[in-house]
């Protein structure tokens, strides 16, 4: 597959089914897999000890980091199809690298999506988000799933509002 520049994207070392997705941020909650995906893959709770999600700076979700004694909580998106791992990652920002990671009480690597520019000190927190943001981000993702190659990049201020320490 290949990328909007025309490079190979992040999704070449996905080759059959079976790959599970770590979710930390924005791709946990129903309400946008159901605007991205049309349906909600199956979601189950978990942890990934020595990383965090932390906050962004100009931006509502966050970035996955390694943290010492750190631990990231999300969900792992099951069954999903090699067109919504698509979808999906055309969504997410060209600062993410796509990587396998062990999540607790998980026998497999799961993949997730690594950020690879500054963040800002503190951690994202879902609730805040949730309570905040969540309602405005659903919105945006859905003019972009209706038009994506003409949608503002996730990263550029259109989606970007003050989320706070």
């Amino acid at each position: 597959m290949e990328s909007s520049e025309g490079g190979l994207s992040r999704l070449t070392e996905l080759v059959g089914p079976g790959h599970a997705l770590f979710a930390y941020g924005t791709l946990q909650f129903p309400e946008v897999l159901e605007v991205l995906l049309g349906r909600v893959p199956l979601l189950e709770v978990a942890e990934l000890p020595g990383w965090r999600a932390a906050i962004l700076p100009r931006r509502v979700y966050p970035g996955l980091v390694v943290a010492d004694g750190g631990l990231a909580r999300g969900c792992v998106l099951g069954d999903l199809t090699a067109a919504e791992w698509a979808i999906l990652d055309a969504f997410e920002d060209d600062e993410y690298d796509l990587r396998q990671v062990r999540v607790a009480g998980w026998s497999e690597p799961v993949w997730t999506y690594v950020w690879t520019a500054g963040t800002d000190p503190g951690d994202w927190h879902r609730d805040r988000f949730a309570a905040d943001h969540l309602v405005r981000f659903a919105a945006r993702s859905v003019r972009w799933r209706c038009a994506p190659a003409e949608a503002v990049d996730p990263g550029a201020s259109v989606w970007s509002e003050s989320v706070g320490g």
